[in-house]
């Protein structure tokens, strides 16, 4: 009876073994500068061409641009450097120069850098892929963009751990960069009905702003003023040749401002895209 129960349970083993799932490959980090995370199966998606704009044309914001295009520039040569948080206004160029500074980085020094994205949805598994990019040649940059969380979340704790780098600590090839409107991460509402809640107020309030801690550069953006608004608009009709008398171009620009109720970088493009497509020039990618 032992000997036919060792032997029943040895079929179940190998049975198992063939069902379960085969531990991911090694992803290949030189076919590619920029990835998309994939969890399920674990997968990292090549991008053949990232959409950005050159960091020379986001204006009015010298000293983001300086501020965290410094950090990078560290992170690419080997060099100690911080996670990043950009938090606020909207539409005011926060993905776009994380963009602009991971390939800013590479064109500087060469295959440095790898830009991952990885989506909101997907924070729970980070350290998943923590695991498939620690060790590897080339350093990392995993980026979220618009990263928020609601009452009802739990993966923020998980981010926590994984910023921290939990008892492994963080790979000292991967950095976290991160957009969000808001500078907590988290509703003012939250925050405050939370505070006024609990036995100890100031202890529900830390747990909540302690995440936004674990980056060690804020940077905000704010609204822009229409000389700002003017500029961006400007530069992207010159390095995209739209000719115009500069009145004019001033005079539909802020027509296109008022009927989107805003001034940001976005609406700056979209205004752009609309000119270029009048004029009957190829549109800006």
């Amino acid at each position: 009876m032992d000997a036919r129960l060792i032997d029943a349970a040895a079929r179940i083993a190998d049975a198992l073994e063939r069902l379960a799932p085969p531990p991911p490959a090694r992803p290949d980090l030189g076919v590619a500068d920029a990835f998309v995370w994939h969890p399920a199966p674990p997968t990292l998606t090549p991008v053949a061409a990232v959409a950005r704009v050159p960091i020379g044309l986001l204006q009015g914001l010298v000293r983001q641009k300086t501020i965290l295009l410094d950090n990078t520039l560290r992170f690419a040569r080997g060099l100690p450097a911080n996670n990043a948080m950009l938090w606020g206004a909207r539409g005011m160029g926060k993905s776009s120069l994380v963009k602009a500074a991971h390939a800013e980085a590479n064109a500087r020094h060469p295959a440095s850098l790898v830009l991952v994205e990885i989506h909101r949805e997907d924070i729970a598994t980070l350290p998943e892929l923590l695991r498939l990019l620690r060790g590897q040649a080339r350093r990392c940059l995993i980026f979220c963009d618009d990263l928020s969380f609601e009452r009802e979340d739990a993966d923020y704790k998980a981010l926590k751990s994984v910023l921290d780098g939990g008892i492994e600590g963080r790979p000292a090839n991967v950095l976290f960069y991160a957009t969000s409107n808001r500078r907590h991460l988290m509703p003012r509402d939250m925050i405050e009905n939370d505070r006024s809640t609990a036995i100890s107020p100031s202890e529900a309030t830390e747990e909540k702003v302690s995440l936004s801690d674990r980056f060690g550069l804020w940077i905000g953006f704010h609204n822009c003023d229409q000389d700002t608004y003017f500029a961006m608009v400007e530069g992207y009709a010159a390095h995209f040749g739209l000719v115009l008398p500069a009145e004019t171009l001033r005079a539909q620009a802020v027509e296109w401002s008022v009927t989107r109720g805003a001034r940001s970088g976005r609406v700056a493009w979209q205004f752009i895209q609309d000119l270029a497509g009048r004029l009957g020039v190829a549109a800006p990618g």
